[in-house]
C-alpha cells in the first residue's frame, strides 16, 4: 500500500480566507494556442522601455559610485533620489510633499498588504466600491474585514454600525475592474465622510496618468491637502506605481502619506524584505528622468486606439441586452449581461470558442453579482480585439434564460 507522504502544517486562522486569484489563473490562458485573452490587465510589452532600461542599468553599474551602491543593502524607505523624484512629481500634480512622505514598495500590491495588516482588526469594516480591485480584497482578506458599499444609496452611513471602520479604499481613476472614474462631487463626498468619521482613505492610483480624453480630476490626496494644509495632516494614503507606465516586471511602487504613517510602514518593510531592489530603483529613476511624459503620451495613444477598437467591435457584435461603459482612460471596461446570465458559467464555453475574460463576481466582496464581466483591452492588438469580441458575441448570443 502506498503511503501519502505529503506534509501540511497547521495553517494560521488568519489565512483561512485566502484564495487564489482568478485573474492570475486566467493569465495562464493568455499563452494557450488560439485563445484571445481579455482577462489580465497586462500592459502592452511593445511599450516597455527595453533599450532605455538596458542603458540605465549599464549606466548605474558602470559608475564607480552608484555601481556598488546599487548592489548593496539600502535604506528601507527607498532610494533617496527616486523618492525625491516621486515627491516632485506629486507636488507638480497638486499634492505638495517631500521625500520623507514617500515609501518605495515592491509594487503597489505590497503596499496594500502592509496597509491591511496595519489598519484592519478582525471584524472591522472596510468601505470600498462594489465592484472593487480583486488584489485589494486578497490583500485584506487575512485580516478578517467586513465590507461596506460606498456606492450604496446611503453611503455616508456605511460602516456606521457596531463594528469599527478601518478605512475607505477606492481606485478613483479608471478603476480596476470597471474603468469608471469618480467625479469631483463623489471625491468631495468621500473626503467629507473621512473627516466626519475620522477615517483614513486609501487612494489606489496606478492608472491616473492613462487618460485619453476629458479633463483630469484632482486626486483625493491633493484635495485633502487643500482642506488640511499639509500632507502630514492628511487622512489620504495614496498608492502609485511604475507598472502601468514603464513595466510591471520592475515591481516598483510607492506610498505617499504623512510621515507618521510612512514611519509605521517602514517598520513593516524592514520585516518583510528589508528594502526594494536599489539597482532597479536607480534604473527606474534614470528612465523616468529621460522622458516620462513622452512615455505616458505613447501609452495613452496606444491604449486609446485599442479602447476605440473594442468599443467599435462591441457595438457590432454584442447581442441585444448586453451593455457596457466607455472609459476615458486606463485598461478596462465593464460588460453587463442580462440579469439571468452567469458570466462564470459562460466562461468555459467562451474559452472553448477562443476568448477569455474575468467574471465580475470575483470583484464583489460577497461575490453577489453574476451577470457582469471585466474586459481588458491593453494587451491584444486591434485586430485581435475585433476577432475576440466577435467570438464573445457569438457565445453570448447562444445563451438563453
Amino acid at each position: 500500500m502506498t503511503q501519502d507522504t505529503r506534509f501540511m502544517p497547521r495553517i494560521a486562522r488568519r489565512m483561512a480566507g485566502a484564495q487564489a486569484s482568478e485573474i492570475r489563473e486566467l493569465l495562464k490562458l493568455a499563452e494557450a494556442p488560439g485563445v484571445i485573452s481579455f482577462g489580465g490587465g497586462i500592459p502592452d510589452p511593445a511599450l516597455f522601455p527595453v533599450q532605455e532600461m538596458s542603458q540605465a542599468l549599464t549606466d548605474v553599474l558602470a559608475d564607480p559610485v552608484t555601481g556598488p551602491q546599487a548592489l548593496q543593502y539600502s535604506v528601507s524607505e527607498g532610494d533617496p533620489a527616486l523618492r525625491a523624484w516621486i515627491a516632485a512629481y506629486l507636488t507638480d500634480s497638486g499634492a505638495p510633499c517631500t521625500a520623507d512622505n514617500i515609501l518605495v514598495t515592491t509594487g503597489a500590491q505590497q503596499a496594500l498588504d502592509f496597509l491591511g495588516r496595519l489598519l484592519i482588526d478582525r471584524g472591522d469594516t472596510v468601505l470600498t466600491q462594489w465592484p472593487t480591485y480583486l488584489g485589494a480584497l486578497q490583500a485584506f482578506a487575512p485580516n478578517g474585514p467586513r465590507y461596506g458599499d460606498l456606492g450604496g444609496a446611503n453611503w455616508m452611513a456605511q460602516g456606521a454600525g457596531a463594528d469599527p471602520t478601518a478605512f475607505a479604499y477606492v481606485v478613483p481613476d479608471f478603476a480596476n475592474p470597471t474603468g469608471a472614474t469618480m467625479d469631483a462631487v463623489a471625491r468631495e463626498r468621500l473626503l467629507d465622510l473621512a473627516h466626519a468619521r475620522d477615517l483614513p482613505v486609501i487612494e489606489d492610483s496606478p492608472y491616473a496618468a492613462l487618460r485619453f480624453e476629458g479633463q483630469p480630476e484632482r486626486s483625493l490626496l491633493a484635495r485633502d491637502i487643500d482642506r488640511v494644509g499639509r500632507i502630514d495632516a492628511s487622512r489620504v494614503i495614496q498608492l502609485g506605481s511604475f507598472s502601468k507606465i514603464l513595466s510591471p516586471g520592475l515591481r516598483v511602487g510607492w506610498v505617499a502619506a504623512s510621515q507618521e504613517i510612512i514611519g509605521r510602514l517602514v517598520l513593516m518593510k524592514q520585516a518583510a524584505d528589508l528594502n526594494a531592489s536599489r539597482l532597479t530603483q536607480m534604473a527606474v529613476l534614470r528612465v523616468a528622468e529621460r522622458g516620462m511624459t513622452a512615455r505616458i503620451d505613447r501609452a495613452c495613444q496606444s491604449y486609446r486606439q485599442k479602447r476605440d477598437a473594442m468599443m467599435d467591435a462591441l457595438s457590432r457584435h454584442m447581442p441585444e441586452g448586453v451593455t457596457w461603459n466607455r472609459p476615458d482612460g486606463g485598461m478596462f471596461l465593464w460588460l453587463t449581461l442580462p440579469t439571468w446570465a452567469d458570466a462564470a458559467a459562460i466562461l468555459p464555453r467562451a474559452i472553448e470558442a477562443g476568448v477569455a475574460y474575468v467574471p465580475g463576481a470575483a470583484f464583489y466582496p460577497d461575490r453577489s453579482t453574476a451577470n457582469c464581466l471585466r474586459l481588458s483591452y491593453s494587451l491584444p492588438s486591434p485586430e485581435a480585439i475585433e476577432t475576440g469580441i466577435a467570438r464573445l458575441g457569438a457565445v453570448l448570443a447562444q445563451e438563453k434564460p
